[in-house]
């Protein structure tokens, strides 16, 4: 198994229902993971679902092979999951990573049918997202905080602005280069590269346009096209008298995980009582451009939401209203 492909077990490290699997099945489980799902944290996500599933069918009778696995199989999982305190998302989430991998099987003639076909999963409906939100004042105590003596300090600043004022996810984030920030009527513009392969471009905010300059000339960037934007950091460094150790870039782009390290430190060096992730930013940007008189159609085009809809869930201006409705039960 290739480490290329981010498949992190070896074959013999899988429950008997796929240890055992005869080549033409691997064929096509590698087929699926490594083909037809192109995105590589989805493909994390649905190989975590089907090591899930499958040692958990090994305990049942008829689990520990593909062609005696049913839809009983499946179901009972999906209690297991709801017994386990998993949320509705999740288990939705791990259905339909094995309803596609079972498809894939029953496509390939290695199983007769898709024992996944019958089974529903839990019902969810959201109208209200769970990320958590930044007041406009916490966002600017939490960039004011940011040491910016530091070149870690300049690259974590304009991370942190590049999410809260062009609303991108962190994946697109992390993967911009040097050659996607470029100037068009007097002003820096954005290129994104979003989940499906969508592009999207955006012109910067005066203020994360300061901030962005400020590191990529520090970090010596901008004669480097196709060099990461945000990278990380070498663990050693040469000592300077004011900075200290000063670390250098190594070229590689920033994980997602380490950019969520990253946030909780600095989220707990700025004092912040509310909790923060990846997603807070695009979060706390959507809902102070709402406030400030901005249009959910607009913000859905600035986000690259393809349905207002999905925008909506990032909309938190009717926390404001309950509150204010909660205080007037005076007792």
């Amino acid at each position: 198994m290739t480490t290329d492909l981010a498949l992190p077990v070896a074959f013999a490290s899988w429950p008997p229902a796929i240890a055992s699997a005869s080549p033409e099945a691997w064929h096509a489980i590698l087929q699926f993971f490594a083909a037809e799902i192109r995105n590589p944290n989805t493909r994390r996500a649905y190989l975590r679902a089907a090591q899930d599933f499958f040692a958990f069918a090994a305990t049942r009778k008829g689990g520990n092979r593909l062609d005696t696995i049913t839809s009983l199989h499946i179901s009972a999982w999906i209690e297991s999951m709801s017994r386990a305190g998993l949320s509705a998302p999740t288990i939705k989430q791990r259905l339909a990573a094995m309803r596609m991998l079972f498809q894939a099987l029953a496509r390939e003639r290695i199983i007769h049918i898709n024992p996944t076909s019958v089974v529903r999963g839990p019902k969810h409906s959201v109208k209200r997202g769970k990320t958590p939100v930044l007041t406009a004042e916490e966002a600017r105590q939490l960039l004011d905080s940011i040491d910016t003596d530091t070149l870690v300090g300049l690259r974590d600043r304009a991370l942190i602005a590049t999410m809260v004022y062009s609303f991108a996810r962190i994946g697109a984030v992390t993967s911009i280069r040097v050659e996607d920030l470029f100037t068009q009527g007097r002003r820096l513009w954005l290129r994104l590269h979003e989940k499906g392969g969508k592009r999207h471009e955006i012109p910067c905010h005066h203020t994360l346009e300061k901030y962005l300059i400020a590191y990529l000339e520090a970090a010596e960037l901008w004669e480097k096209p196709k060099a990461f934007v945000f990278q990380t950091f070498s663990r050693e460094g040469k000592r300077n008298k004011k900075l200290g150790i000063e670390r250098k870039l190594t070229g590689r782009p920033l994980p997602q995980a380490t950019a969520w390290q990253m946030l909780q430190r600095r989220g707990a060096d700025a004092g912040l009582d509310t909790a923060v992730c990846n997603h807070t930013f695009r979060a706390t940007g959507i809902t102070t451009y709402l406030k400030n008189g901005g249009t959910l159609e607009r913000a859905a085009n600035m986000a690259n939401h393809s349905s207002t809809r999905t925008t909506q869930l990032y909309d938190r201006r009717p926390d404001d209203v309950t509150l204010d409705e909660v205080e007037k039960i005076q007792i």
